[in-house]
């Protein structure tokens, strides 16, 4: 499935040296502040992959609010990547606005269990049906956990992933699939000295051969993967392919990890029980704690059970599972709000009709001008990418990538008012999001393509 594209390297280059100038001559206070934090910072921003979105100068953002970024340079833009989905569902929503200010002065950690903690796995067991939980500071550390947890219970060491996977920054799953079938670390993880193939084997998605032939040897503590791939491009599981999932996994006795981080956009308990998936293991992150560092992970009574065998067999000494933030009072107390008062049907109904809106509106703009993409949507959740079709794996979606199209897209949009994730083409809707927000988007990548066309 190669990618698709009408526009030459010169035509892109010659806009994206448009835009980029466009950018820089209306945000002076950006580039002054990315010429002084060079001084402090490696990469000019707080973490090095800030400084991998499109923009000529990091994009020095004021204030957050609702579905609205201001910048620094005093610029309003309507925001559809919502923090990659850590401000799913707006920034500060007024619950969490609430709680930080009517609960900041009672503590933020003490490393104890509390009431609220109680509650919020309530409140997680109810929605999620799962009826054990564990909560860490991140999806990354849940699923390192997570991880860890899986080959103490098993007893084994080999772990299975799909081919362009996403899972936080867990060194595990840092690997790929070359053409030839082997799997390989991933030559862009810094810093890795050890053969990370030895333990962790990649598939495709939506293969459900190499998968058994994959766990067939009986040494797999888990597969791990998102419900829909979303990392690499949107990849939609084929029909009866997580049912097949979930039956080799159990064949095989390998636990079933679903990290629904990004696909709580599907519903309020996730692509999980929107399709009634039945997992041994759930992870959730980024916007479940109000756009605050905090994630959960919850699992069946059986999982707990061995967990608890698994610590008492052990010696005694650290586990190498938690972190000393995990599970504070003020974090979860950000949970239970989002929970009980955010994360709400109404505002799920509300998300999906904005995010189908933006669909049909990119569906249109596309056919409108002939070009061979499509959009694919998942609840809240949408994506256009550089081919007819949509990809069925990994390596599809990755062949689509044209990341200087891509590139110039997006600075374009954000020239024009509009906030997408730099990583890719996401949108991301919110319950803060109005149609005029969507028909926003719609008319800025509209008149992106035809500035692009006349390049």
């Amino acid at each position: 499935m190669p990618q698709t594209s009408p526009f030459s390297s010169d035509r892109v280059d010659r806009f994206l040296a448009a835009e980029s100038a466009r950018f820089l001559a209306v945000r002076p206070a950006s580039a002054a502040l990315f010429a002084r934090a060079r001084e402090r910072f490696p990469f000019g921003v707080p973490m090095h992959w800030m400084a991998d979105a499109p923009t000529p100068v990091p994009l020095f953002v004021d204030q957050a609010r609702g579905a609205r970024l201001t910048d620094v340079d005093g610029h309003s833009l309507v925001d559809f990547c919502l923090g990659d989905t850590g401000a799913m569902f707006g920034h500060s929503p007024p619950p969490v606005a609430r709680v930080l200010a009517e609960r900041g002065g009672d503590g933020a950690t003490t490393m104890l269990p509390s009431s609220v903690a109680v509650e919020v796995a309530d409140l997680l067991a109810r929605r999620f049906g799962l009826p054990m939980w564990q909560f860490t500071a991140t999806a990354s550390d849940a699923n390192r956990f997570v991880l860890r947890w899986a080959r103490a219970i098993t007893g084994r060491r080999h772990i299975v992933v799909f081919n362009g996977c996403y899972h936080g920054t867990v060194d595990d799953v840092f690997v790929d699939l070359d053409p030839s079938g082997a799997t390989h670390t991933r030559p862009s993880l810094l810093g890795q000295v050890h053969d990370l193939a030895a333990f962790t084997r990649v598939v495709e998605f939506n293969d459900l051969a190499a998968l058994e032939a994959a766990l067939q040897a009986g040494d797999v503590a888990c597969v791990v993967t998102e419900p829909v791939l979303t990392n690499i491009g949107m990849v939609l599981p084929d029909t009866g392919f997580l049912e097949g999932l979930r039956e080799l996994t159990r064949r095989h006795g390998a636990l079933l990890v679903l990290d629904e981080t990004h696909t709580l956009s599907c519903g309020p308990g996730g692509y999980t029980r929107e399709h009634g998936l039945d997992p041994d293991i759930v992870v959730l992150g980024k916007p479940i704690a109000g756009g605050t560092p905090g994630a959960a992970y919850g699992f069946t009574a059986e999982v707990g059970a061995r967990m608890q065998q698994a610590k008492q067999d052990a010696p005694p000494g650290h586990s190498g599972i938690g972190t000393t933030l995990s599970a504070g009072l003020l974090t979860l107390r950000l949970m239970r709000a989002m929970l009980a008062e955010v994360m709400t049907d109404a505002a799920y109904a509300h998300m999906f009709a904005i995010s189908a809106r933006v669909a049909e509106g990119l569906e249109q703009a596309i056919a409108a001008r002939g070009l061979p993409w499509c959009v694919t949507r998942i609840g809240a959740r949408c994506e256009y990418q550089f081919v007819a079709e949509r990809p069925r794996n990994g390596s599809q979606a990755g062949a689509a990538f044209d990341p200087a199209l891509e590139s110039a897209l997006h600075l374009a949009l954000l020239n024009r008012g509009i906030l997408l994730t730099p990583f890719h083409n996401m949108v991301l809707a919110s319950p803060a999001h109005a149609d005029a927000d969507a028909d926003a988007l719609v008319a800025a990548f509209g008149d992106a393509l035809d500035a692009l066309a006349a390049a």
